[in-house]
């Protein structure tokens, strides 16, 4: 249950992100790609990587969650998985990119990952020996 909070809040901004392409996409009036279009080409880019991402860190939240992890560690995940998204997507989006934002968006993304990841295997590890 409590994955499914974060995969609302996230789908909320992919929602957010889809957006601004399609305004992007009527502002500088391109069907497909971006023309060289600077400002359309960073939107489609934080949609993209948005849509690469973060279905897999939600599967493994998810994974993690359905394991056993308690409640306030998931709770940690999500919110720092959201925070990192946020970062990135700020980041990426400024024609003039602070790179700082977009790496912490990318290693807390990353590190939300691998923590769910490491919890999962914990967690089956565990299991096994209990069993």
């Amino acid at each position: 249950m409590i994955t499914a909070l974060y995969a609302a809040l996230l789908g909320l901004m992919f929602i957010a992100l889809s957006i601004k392409v399609i305004a992007k996409r009527r502002q500088f009036q391109v069907g497909i790609g971006s023309k060289g279009e600077m400002a359309l080409e960073r939107a489609i880019r934080v949609h993209g990587n948005f849509a690469e991402y973060v279905p897999f860190a939600l599967l493994l939240l998810f994974l993690a969650e359905y394991s056993g992890l308690a409640p306030l560690y998931l709770h940690i995940l999500g919110i720092t998985l959201l925070l990192g998204r946020l970062s990135h997507a700020w980041g990426v989006r400024q024609l003039k990119e602070p790179l700082k934002f977009r790496m912490f968006g990318t290693l807390v993304t990353f590190g939300v990952m691998l923590l769910s990841a490491l919890a999962i295997i914990a967690l089956y590890s565990l299991k096994l020996l209990v069993a």
